[in-house]
């Protein structure tokens, strides 16, 4: 079982060589979107009784970096490795698909995992937080970077050039994060494009994320997370079989 774990450590070392780029450029980002929309919308808006605008502001900034970072980091690897032909080196060695699998989404996930931690780091000294139900924190952050993660995948599988992945991130995955109630609660819509925003899967990712900050979300926890299993199983199950049949990688 050698192959997975050095398959694993190769994404990871593919993310680290260039952190400046991978981590720190999404951190500044965020922070920036926290500073401007915080400064103009703090002493406007209000969403929660006891929550600053500011402070609700984080918790969707932290996992909107999660889920773009991890679906940018398996499918650019992929897409880069299938560009430079250099997909080959890990096709020929007997690793599975499984394993294959694995290790592009658990990177994916700690590439995810590492720039929402910094980018909550960065916004403390703007802001009070406090964890409530710390544990909806980590099982929202890890089920919805693996989502996105195996998104990444089947992008880059699909692709045949990097732009179509730019383009999968740019029409998909953008629309999705900035319309699910990052910037804003649901609750403040009109009626009609409330019902809309609950199609949205990433809405439950990022409302049931902040439900661990505040203790209290627009949907219940246990139906957000639910909601973030099924989507989680799909995907991979997607991505496996696009994998076993060696679609667009092995032919």
């Amino acid at each position: 079982m050698t192959g997975f774990p050095t398959l694993l450590y190769k994404e990871v070392l593919r993310f680290r060589k260039v952190v400046f780029q991978t981590v720190a450029a999404p951190v500044l980002t965020a922070l920036l979107y926290l500073l401007i929309f915080g400064h103009v919308m703090d002493q406007r808006v209000r969403v929660y009784e006891t929550v600053s605008y500011t402070a609700f502001l984080v918790p969707g900034l932290v996992m909107m970096s999660v889920l773009q970072n991890a679906f940018a980091n398996s499918s650019s690897s992929l897409i880069q490795s299938k560009m430079t032909g250099n997909l080959v080196f890990v096709l020929l060695p007997p690793i599975s698909y499984l394993e294959f699998f694995a290790a592009y989404v658990l990177a994916a996930v700690t590439r995810g995992i590492l720039v929402g931690a910094g980018v909550l780091l960065v916004t403390l000294p703007f802001v009070e937080l406090s964890m409530r139900e710390p544990y909806w924190i980590l099982l929202f952050a890890l089920a919805s970077s693996a989502v996105l993660g195996a998104l990444g995948l089947i992008a880059a599988i699909l692709a045949d050039k990097i732009d179509q992945v730019q383009a999968f991130q740019n029409f998909l995955i953008m629309p999705l994060t900035f319309l699910s109630g990052v910037f804003y609660s649901v609750h403040s819509l009109p009626a009609f494009w409330q019902g809309v925003s609950h199609f949205n899967p990433v809405f439950y990712m990022i409302d049931g994320f902040r439900r661990g900050f505040f203790g209290v979300s627009d949907v219940d926890p246990g139906m957000s997370f639910a909601v973030v299993a099924g989507c989680l199983a799909a995907v991979s199950a997607l991505t496996l079989a696009l994998l076993k049949s060696g679609y667009k990688l092995r032919y």
